[in-house]
């Protein structure tokens, strides 16, 4: 049997933790590239770690006729264009069995609804990439809590937070290109697995409803002018005229629609983080039981001392986000499959070989983008934002953040 060839819009940070992903797994292949830049990197790669035949293609039209799946890692403000380049090459005769979306799926509701209408023209499977949810270390802690939730009941609160010392690229600091700051790239990931591990164990991932939001945005670092300055000359953003938040914190209420129970999702979220690296942490808290995940805690360190430490010359070989290269560092050996990538990408390849969508769908990941702008509002208006109410829902659909215009001083200063 052939290997699932998968195609890759996008060759920047994202892609290349996935292609490190793929290398992992038995029977797909990273067999196309297209993008703006950095294509013909990431094939070569793709062909030397022994994913490939990997070409790289000049368009998305192309790309689709020639894989089994494409999966768009581009910058957020193009996630709409690059869908309608999909739709068309499906309706044009490419044969492609599915469609990967990395997270965010859209800036604001209106994009993700976009996104997911177009999806629905296509009539192909979809596949939302929201990696923490597959991480193995929570799909652990829920198997073994299984038998203990029968008896006790499910989790009643859930915490979680990522954090680091900020983004790669200038595009992600800019709020009105990413569609905001912290919140909007690192608050989805933590919004879903709160979500998903407080759903009793057998239900839907959709299965709790959510209520209400109630959200903090701040810039807490990066508004300093020793910093701002930093910031403009290393990424060239402004954060004196066009600030995005670099913390963000709050709570997602979810209610069980068979027992009425209500239970919680602590998020928080940071760009001022600035210890070992990157930072996953998550527990919940049910009765009589409770689990704890820490991305730092790692069976590996290293220490490199001052005389040694001209010798480290990528830090983030050890951890991403790494904001040091001397003393005692925390390292991770497999982060792509620690973060859950290689799963979340076995997963929907199984799922687009039998015709179904992936584990989480656009759909999905249009709803996760909902409960993120509703922590914007409730930042911006200053009061818990109550999702049940018919003219908050109406507000939602047309609703974009002060941040994401480019008018975050009025919210952060």
């Amino acid at each position: 049997m052939a290997n699932f060839k998968l195609g890759f819009i996008g060759a920047g940070f994202i892609a290349k933790f996935q292609a490190k992903a793929v290398s992992q797994i038995r029977g797909v292949d990273l067999a196309g590239v297209c993008a703006l830049k950095g294509a013909e990197e990431l094939a070569d790669y793709a062909n030397k770690a022994g994913i490939g035949p990997c070409a790289v293609y000049p368009s998305v039209a192309e790309l689709c006729k020639a894989v089994d799946a494409v999966a768009i890692f581009a910058p957020n403000m193009a996630r709409i264009q690059l869908m309608q380049e999909i739709c068309d090459a499906v309706q044009a005769g490419a044969g492609i069995k599915g469609v990967i979306c990395e997270k965010p799926l859209g800036r604001t509701v209106a994009e993700a609804a976009q996104i997911v209408e177009l999806a629905k023209r296509t009539g192909l499977p979809t596949a939302y990439f929201e990696n923490q949810v597959h991480m193995k270390g929570i799909r652990a802690q829920m198997e073994q809590l299984a038998p203990v939730q029968a008896q006790m009941g499910p989790l009643a609160l859930a915490r979680s937070s990522e954090e680091h010392s900020g983004p790669h690229e200038p595009w992600f600091w800019d709020p009105t290109r990413q569609g905001g700051g912290v919140l909007s790239d690192m608050g989805c990931h933590s919004i879903a697995v709160g979500w998903y591990v407080l759903t009793p164990v057998g239900k839907p991932a959709t299965f709790l409803e959510p209520i209400s939001v109630s959200a903090t945005t701040s810039l807490l670092k990066w508004g300093v002018p020793r910093y701002r300055k930093e910031l403009l000359d290393r990424m060239g953003v402004d954060y004196a005229k066009t600030p995005a938040e670099d913390f963000c914190t709050g709570i997602v209420t979810f209610k069980n629609p068979e027992t009425s129970q209500l239970v919680q999702a602590q998020f928080t979220n940071s760009w001022m983080y600035d210890k070992q690296g990157l930072r996953l942490a998550m527990d919940g808290l049910g009765p009589g039981y409770a689990f704890e995940l820490n991305s730092l805690k790692s069976p590996l360190e290293i220490f490199i001392g001052d005389q040694a430490a001209e010798a480290a010359a990528d830090t983030e070989l050890a951890l991403e986000k790494s904001t040091a290269s001397r003393g005692l560092l925390a390292v991770e050996t497999n982060e792509a499959d620690l973060y859950g990538y290689v799963d979340e990408i076995q997963d929907a390849v199984a799922s687009f070989q039998a015709g179904r969508d992936g584990f989480l769908n656009f759909e999905y990941g249009a709803m996760i983008t909902k409960l993120c702008q509703a922590a914007y509002m409730s930042a911006e208006e200053g009061k818990t934002i109550y999702l049940t109410d018919k003219d908050t829902q109406a507000a939602l659909k047309n609703y974009k953040s002060l941040i994401s215009q480019g008018r975050g001083a009025e919210v952060l200063f």
